[in-house]
């Protein structure tokens, strides 16, 4: 019982950096709701890797998580594109 409830809080927590990440990098997103938990997701795991060997410190933070996650949604959005600025 126990996994399906962190598994339930991980989707959740992936779900609101992602949502943020979205919301505070303007243009034109077609990403559906999983998309938007692994964008969050891997920007949550980034940035805590760096704050854990960069930073040195245990826990990235919210603020931290969803920097992480604009890049990576950024990225995501250039790769998508095939246009190149």
């Amino acid at each position: 019982m126990s996994l399906v409830v962190f598994l339930i809080a991980l989707a959740f927590a992936g779900l609101v950096v992602g949502a943020l990440a979205r919301l505070l990098l303007p243009g034109p997103d077609p990403l559906g709701a999983a998309t938007t938990i692994g964008v969050g997701l891997l920007g949550s795991f980034s940035a805590g890797l760096f704050s854990w060997y960069v930073l040195h410190r245990h826990g990235a933070g919210l603020i931290l998580s969803v920097l992480f996650a604009m890049v990576i949604l950024y990225v995501l959005r250039r790769s998508r594109s095939g246009v190149h600025r």
